[in-house]
C-alpha cells in the first residue's frame, strides 16, 4: 500500500473521530491493506466508543503486536480486559505497561502525535483496581499507598478518594486514554498530498558514447540466492524457572514479573517459602509457590516453522594448492606465450561526439539489415546487411573502433547461455543469422593475439574474479569467457582469456552443459 494512500485514509479517520462519527471512522479505517499501530489503535478507540469490547480488544492485540514496547497500548487493553472480566491478563498487562516506562514519571505521546500523557500512577491505580476486582483489598490498599508517592499532575485527588473506597470495601474504575484522543498524522505530510511536478518533463536526451546509434537499457541479472541459518546451541535448563501468574512486589527487595516470563533461580529457598531470581539484569525475592521448572531447550517445531532468513554464503575465494612441479632433466618444450601486446592510439580523427535527439530518424534499418550492438571497452552499434560475411563484418567493426580488423574477435551468446561462442569465419555470407534475435545482434569484441596450433576442448564461464599471484597464472574477471586448452591436474586448468594464456584454479568457473567441438581450432 503506498504511504500516500495510508496518509489519506488515516487523516479521513481522524477527521471522522473528531466529529464522533465512529462508524464512519470504522469505515474508513477498514480500506487500509496495511495498517500500523497508530491506526489501530484509532479502530480501538473506535469500538470502546460504540460499547464494542471484544472488537476493541483485536484491535488493541493487533497494535501490541506491531508495537511490543507502547506502554499506553498495554494500559489501555488492561482497562478493557478489566471490563471483559480477564483479570490476570488485566494484572499482567500492567506490569508490562510499568516496565516499559523504564522507571520515568511520565511519558508524553505528543511527539507521536497523540495529546495524553500517561503517568506512573495511573498503571499502579489500574493494578489496585485489577486487585480490588480480585477481592484482595490489602494488596489494593499497599499499591494505592506506592501510587500516592509518586509525582503527576491530578495524583493527589484520585489517589486519596481511590484508598477511601477500597477501605469502604468499593471497586474502582480503571483508568483510560480519554476518548477520541487517538495518533493523528503529521501536518506537513498531509499538506503534501497533492501533487507538484517539481522536475517537469525530459526534453532533450544526449549520448556521450562516440558513433552510437543505438539506444537502450540490458535486463538485470538475477542473483543467486545462498541462505544458512546459524547454528545456535541448546542452553542448559539448570536453574531456569517460569512464573506461572503474574507477581506485583509488595515490599522492598521483591520483584514485579509477569505471568510466564522465565526467571534465574539464584541461591536456595528462604525458610519463608522466598526465592532469591535474577530477572531482566535485577536481584530480587519471588514466592517459590509460583515458581514452575522450565525447559529453554530450542523445539523442533519451532525450527521447522521458522522463517528463512540468515547470512549470505561467502564465496569460496580461496585458491586450491598450487600445483607442484615434477623434477626432471629433460623438461619437454613448453610453447612459448604469446608476444606482449600494446594497444594501438586511438586515431586523432575519430568523429566528435553527436547527439541523439539531432539525428533523422528517417536513418531507419533497411529492408534485410540488422543492427549489431558490439561491446568493447565502450558499446558502439551499427546497421549491416543480415547476409554480411565474417570478414566483411569483422572491417566494419574495426573501422568502428579505429582498430586493426587482424588482432579482433568476435563472439555472441546463444540463447539461455553465459558462454561467448566465436562467431563462424568459414561462412561465405549469413554468419549473423545464428545470433540475431528481434532484428537485432550483440556482439563482444577483444583485441587479442590469434592461438596457433592450440586445440580449445571447452569453454568456462568465471564466477569470480582471480588476480594473478605469478607469471604462469591467467588473470580475468567475473563473466569472462575462458577458453580451455588442458587439464593441469584436478584442481588446476590451463586456460586462455582476452591474449593471454595461463593457469587458473577450476573452482573460480563453471562448466555449462553445451560444449564447443574438440577440433576448433583458431
Amino acid at each position: 500500500m503506498l504511504y500516500t494512500e495510508l496518509l489519506r485514509l488515516w487523516d479521513e479517520a481522524v477527521k471522522a473521530v473528531d466529529a464522533k462519527d465512529w462508524n464512519g471512522a470504522l469505515a474508513t479505517l477498514e480500506e487500509i491493506t496495511e495498517p500500523n499501530s497508530w491506526t489501530l489503535f484509532i479502530t480501538a478507540s473506535a469500538h470502546l466508543a460504540l460499547g464494542q469490547l471484544d472488537q476493541a480488544l483485536q484491535a488493541l492485540d493487533q497494535t501490541i503486536a506491531k508495537d511490543e514496547r507502547l506502554a499506553v497500548g498495554f494500559f489501555q487493553r488492561s482497562g478493557v480486559l478489566m471490563q471483559i472480566g480477564r483479570l490476570e491478563d488485566a494484572l499482567s498487562d500492567c506490569i508490562w505497561a510499568q516496565k516499559y516506562m523504564r522507571g520515568n514519571m511520565v511519558i508524553d505521546y505528543k511527539q507521536l502525535r497523540l495529546r495524553y500523557k500517561l503517568y506512573s500512577w495511573q498503571v499502579l491505580y489500574n493494578a489496585a483496581a485489577v486487585y480490588c476486582r480480585m477481592g484482595q483489598w490489602d494488596q489494593a490498599t499497599d499499591i494505592l499507598l506506592s501510587a500516592s508517592q509518586e509525582k503527576g499532575a491530578g495524583r493527589g485527588a484520585v489517589v486519596d478518594l481511590a484508598l477511601e473506597s477500597v477501605s469502604r470495601g468499593e471497586v474502582l474504575a480503571p483508568l483510560m486514554v480519554p476518548e477520541g484522543e487517538v495518533f493523528r498524522p503529521r501536518k506537513q505530510d498531509v499538506e503534501q498530498l497533492k501533487q507538484k511536478d517539481f522536475l517537469g518533463k525530459a526534453k532533450v536526451i544526449s549520448s556521450m558514447i562516440p558513433n552510437d546509434d543505438f539506444g537502450g537499457f540490458e535486463p538485470l541479472r538475477m542473483q543467486k540466492p545462498g541462505f544458512y541459518e546459524p547454528k545456535v546451541d541448546s542452553a542448559q535448563d539448570t536453574h531456569y524457572m517460569r512464573m506461572r501468574v503474574p507477581y506485583m512486589a509488595a515490599t522492598p527487595g521483591e520483584l514485579t514479573v509477569p505471568g510466564g516470563a522465565m526467571v534465574f533461580l539464584f541461591g536456595e529457598v528462604d525458610p519463608d517459602g522466598m526465592a532469591t531470581v535474577i530477572y531482566d539484569g535485577q536481584r530480587g525475592r519471588l514466592p517459590m509457590t509460583l515458581l514452575e521448572p522450565a525447559d529453554v531447550k530450542m523445539s523442533k517445531g519451532k525450527k521447522e516453522n521458522s522463517v528463512l532468513s540468515g547470512i549470505p554464503l561467502p564465496p569460496g575465494l580461496k585458491p586450491p594448492t598450487r600445483p607442484q612441479t615434477l623434477p626432471s632433466s629433460a623438461a619437454p618444450p613448453q610453447e612459448a606465450p604469446p608476444p606482449a601486446y600494446t594497444p594501438p592510439a586511438i586515431p586523432a580523427g575519430l568523429p566528435k561526439y553527436t547527439s541523439i535527439a539531432s539525428r533523422s530518424t528517417d536513418q531507419g534499418s533497411e529492408a534485410g539489415s540488422v543492427v549489431v550492438k558490439v561491446h568493447y571497452r565502450y558499446t558502439v552499434a551499427l546497421t549491416v546487411p543480415l547476409d554480411t560475411p565474417y570478414h566483411e563484418l569483422q572491417e566494419r567493426v574495426a573501422h568502428k573502433l579505429g582498430q586493426p580488423a587482424a588482432r579482433l574477435r568476435l563472439r555472441h551468446k546463444c540463447h539461455g547461455s553465459q558462454v561467448l561462442r566465436p562467431l563462424n569465419e568459414d561462412g561465405d555470407g549469413g554468419v549473423l543469422l545464428q545470433a540475431a534475435e528481434a532484428g537485432k545482434v550483440t556482439l563482444w569484441c577483444q583485441t587479442e593475439d590469434p592461438l596457433a596450433n592450440r586445440t580449445i576442448f571447452y569453454q568456462m564461464v568465471a564466477l569470480y574474479d582471480y588476480a594473478a599471484e605469478g607469471p604462469e597464472d591467467l588473470e580475468f574477471s567475473e563473466g569472462d569467457t575462458i577458453d580451455i586448452l588442458g587439464e593441469v591436474n584436478e584442481e588446476w586448468l590451463e586456460g586462455h582469456c582476452a591474449g593471454n594464456i595461463g593457469i587458473f584454479p577450476s573452482c573460480f568457473a563453471y562448466r555449462e552443459t553445451s560444449t564447443l567441438n574438440e577440433n576448433t581450432v583458431l
